[in-house]
């Protein structure tokens, strides 16, 4: 059987990839790319001249099945994305997950990526980071992901789409509070651009702007979630109560936001909730058989 091997590509400047991702544009029989125009650039400047076909979201399912074939066939293939690493916010996980199934060989050739180059840039903390990707592209179902990832004890990375970058960060101050971040547009371009502070000053920088372009990659300090977790109640019932007087939200909602400051399931919430009320109870049964 054949090869596919998982080709990393410049995310801007068609300097950065390797001689060994070169070589494999070369050799082999054919080249998987999201966007065949885009990635002609890349192989024109190089004087590759493999053949390429389209793979992207929209025709995974039915690219998948052909190039799964031609890998059976003993065809080796490179699969690109437009810019950087392929998968990381791009297609191909059905393709690698079909190959290693069937047991065909799947090969990384490592390189340029936009989530850490963003990152190593930031000055922010790079030992612990949750790449996090594209948030959703409407307000509610953004708001409800970024609750998710808030009680994370990680630097968090985001791409984001240069249209949407004020309300992502309207509701990042909302969810996230005033936590330092780091704007990387345009990395390894000409208009290359580092913006950092805290995420207040960011909205206000980036809404000063006429315009604002290219592609961005925004990196986000982790929260202070240990300090604020030891001044929670030691009861579970305590500290509902103690939110639900705080915020006026009903029993569920409260549940709710007690278990993400808990960093647990609501689920877990509520099993807690009901082995604190049948402690008492055990005790009392205890007492009178006691007596």
């Amino acid at each position: 059987m054949g090869t596919l091997y998982l080709v990393a590509t410049p995310i801007g400047n068609l300097e950065d990839i390797t001689l060994r991702a070169l070589r494999i544009l070369k050799e082999v029989d054919l080249i998987a790319c999201e966007d065949t125009r885009h990635t002609a650039g890349l192989l024109t400047r190089y004087g590759i001249a493999t053949p390429r076909e389209s793979y992207h979201k929209f025709n995974e399912e039915s690219s998948a099945r052909r190039l799964i074939q031609l890998l059976h066939d003993g065809k080796n293939i490179a699969l690109v994305s437009d810019s950087g690493t392929p998968l990381i916010s791009d297609p191909g996980h059905e393709l690698v997950t079909s190959c290693r199934r069937e047991g065909i060989t799947v090969i990384p050739i490592p390189g340029p990526s936009a989530a850490i180059a963003a990152l190593i840039g930031s000055g922010l903390p790079s030992d612990n980071f949750y790449f996090a990707g594209f948030l959703p592209a409407r307000g509610a179902p953004r708001k409800r992901r970024l609750e998710e990832l808030a009680a994370i004890p990680s630097t968090l990375i985001f791409y984001e789409g240069p249209h949407r970058l004020l309300d992502s960060l309207e509701d990042m101050i909302e969810i996230l509070g005033t936590r330092r971040a780091c704007i990387a547009r345009e990395l390894t371009k000409i208009h290359e651009e580092f913006v950092q502070g805290a995420l207040p000053e960011l909205l206000d920088i980036f809404r000063a702007r006429p315009k604002i372009q290219g592609e961005i990659t925004i990196i986000i300090e982790r929260g202070k979630i240990e300090q604020a977790v030891s001044e929670y109640p030691e009861s579970l019932q305590q500290h509902l109560e103690m939110e639900m007087q705080k915020t006026g939200f009903p029993r569920n909602e409260a549940l709710k936001l007690v278990a993400k400051q808990r960093g647990i399931t609501r689920k877990q919430a509520y099993d807690l909730l009901t082995e604190e009320k049948q402690e008492p109870e055990a005790g009392s049964q205890k007492s009178e058989l006691g007596s």
